[in-house]
């Protein structure tokens, strides 16, 4: 498949290579016994369907350059008008359909939108609510127009048939989309996408997964299924809500892989986790799958174990690393995850593998404020902790109307972009990478500063915590490290401090630990809307601070105390 200016022109080159080949399966109802039904869509009929949309969109002004929120459910109508807007030149605006009101609406008001297509539910929220007010100049509806003004899809797929194609341009650098981040680790900002950067991304994911055409991916996550076209991979999408992977059925997921024959799924840790659990406690073997992919958060050890008893021999469990900013920067197989574990149980961190050959990953001192130009003496030694930077193909240029937070995030290095990525780590002996926290979420405690996935990993490894998390209460400077703990069987929490003595026990066993007096209960931790797995730090710490009296933590000694 020949490089080419615009990532639609893959699924051009699929449709004239493979045209009968399933481009896609959506569910669409249940048949006898109960069994799942299918609507297929074949690569010709949806590279035929994007052209047709993008014709007719050209037509009513979503052109060249026209940034357009795109609200619509995984379907063959979120396939088609993603590539008929990239045929036709628009900017796609993405954003998370599970941040809150006031995010979401601060998100399109960001983005300046000049056009909004959406589902009923989604034109009938945008109008009542004021999201885009002033910018929107053309809707469509994919389904029943109400009383808003507009165009349906079936109008514009109408147009389309007697409009000429649009001529988008070929410039790879041209913007291409707006995706927003999740909000998760901060407050959500829209990132520009060229072209570029999506067609680098699909030839990187071909070459470290192996992934070869006419493959067949489950994916639970929407905005990666959209690579598929450009990996002539059939995309299968599960009966789920995409908003909340951990809540998926984990009887949908096997029926869809085993009556399609998955090679490849892609879940959160979350989803795997569910999907995991289930398999083990059913005896079910998922023989069609040569690989799975999870990311959005670490994967802990124990759910990867897990994810290899319902694989068949010789099957891969992969964790990239990398973030909206820029993916794939590094990856990791599981079993190597697995022969590292006792390193992150001692307080090592996470690993992360080995940059992607085309990466320049690089670990500087970590600092709060922008950096302009790069310099070599920003760098740390092997293995002292900074923060991780990347530069690459991938990597994009900048936050759409955000200029300041665009400069804390990028440093100019001899005419290329390096991404400051925000989260903190190091390099070991081996060249491998090692994550130890989002900067934003370390603890500086007086002349100590801990990270949250050093300290995390010592008490995760006892077998009654399902999930740790480190937090601060009090002034930035000199903040009390706590650790609020989520055990594994809630039934248990009577057994409370009899668990919290073994903690302190724990923590004094390692060095980056010792001296971490202080837990908290809590009953389930606030996680991220994109992937159901990254830990909300900032609630945490809140619900934190209602419930200790701070204590400065060079001054706590053997007696401190916090009853959870």
């Amino acid at each position: 498949m020949t490089a080419s200016p615009n990532i639609a022109d893959a699924l051009r080159a699929c449709a004239r290579e493979a045209p009968d080949r399933i481009a896609m399966r959506v569910p669409e109802g249940h048949g006898a016994g109960g069994a799942s039904t299918w609507r297929t869509l074949s690569y010709a009929r949806l590279d035929r369907a994007s052209s047709t949309l993008a014709a007719g969109l050209a037509a009513i002004g979503i052109g060249a350059g026209v940034r357009t929120v795109l609200m619509v459910r995984p379907s063959e109508a979120l396939f088609e008008l993603m590539f008929g807007l990239f045929k036709a030149g628009a900017v796609p605006v993405l954003v998370d359909p599970g941040i809150d009101r006031a995010a979401l609406k601060e998100c399109l008001a960001e983005a300046q939108p000049q056009a909004f297509i959406g589902i009923p539910l989604a034109q009938a929220a945008s109008r009542l609510l004021g999201w885009g007010k002033a910018s929107i100049r053309t809707r469509v509806t994919v389904g029943r127009r109400c009383w808003w003004s507009g165009h349906t899809l079936e109008e514009v797929r109408a147009r389309g048939e007697q409009a000429p194609p649009p001529q988008p341009g070929n410039d790879p650098q041209a913007l291409a989309a707006i995706l927003f981040t999740s909000g998760s680790t901060g407050t959500p900002k829209g990132v520009e996408y060229t072209h570029a950067n999506f067609l680098a991304q699909v030839e990187m994911i071909r070459a470290v997964f192996g992934i070869h055409t006419g493959e067949v991916d489950l994916s639970t996550f929407p905005p990666f299924a959209l690579f598929d076209p450009g990996l002539g991979m059939t995309s299968v999408i599960p009966e789920m809500d995409p908003t909340r992977p951990a809540s998926a059925d984990p009887r949908k997921l096997v029926d869809a892989i085993e009556q399609h024959r998955c090679t490849t799924m892609f879940g959160s840790p979350a989803l795997l986790e569910n999907l995991a659990r289930h398999a083990q406690a059913n005896a079910v073997r998922l023989c069609s799958l040569r690989r799975v992919i999870s990311a959005g958060a670490p994967v802990r050890p124990e759910v990867v174990d897990l994810a290899y008893r319902m694989l068949p021999e010789g099957a891969e469990v992969w964790t990239p690393y990398g973030a909206t900013e820029c993916l794939p920067v590094a990856v990791i197989e599981g079993r190597e995850i697995l022969a590292l574990r006792e390193r992150s149980d001692a307080g090592g961190g996470i690993c992360v593998g080995r940059p992607l050959a085309r990466n320049i990953v690089r670990v500087i001192r970590i600092y709060d404020e922008a950096l302009v130009e790069w310099s070599d003496d920003l760098m740390v030694a092997t293995g002292s902790i900074g923060e991780i930077t990347v530069a690459g193909p991938t990597v994009t240029r900048g936050y759409f109307g955000r200029d300041a937070a665009t400069r804390l995030a990028k440093i100019h290095d001899a005419g290329r972009i390096v991404h400051r990525m925000g989260d903190v780590g190091y390099f070991d002996d081996a060249g491998r990478l090692w994550y130890c926290g989002r900067k934003s979420d370390r603890v500086i405690a007086g002349e100590i500063t801990l990270f949250t996935e050093t300290i995390e990993g010592v008490f995760n490894a006892h077998p009654d915590v399902r999930r740790s998390a480190l937090v601060g209460v009090g002034p930035k400077s000199d903040r009390m490290p706590v650790v609020c703990i989520e055990i594994r069987d809630r039934s248990r929490a009577k057994d409370w401090p009899r668990l919290k003595s073994e903690l302190r026990e724990l923590a004094g066993q390692h060095s980056v630990s010792r001296g971490i007096r202080d837990f908290l209960l809590h009953q389930g931790f606030p996680v991220d809307i994109r992937h159901n797995a990254k830990i909300g730090r900032e609630k945490l710490a809140h619900w934190t601070a209602k419930r200790v009296s701070y204590k400065p933590f060079a001054a706590m000694g053997d007696d401190a105390n916090i009853e959870g």
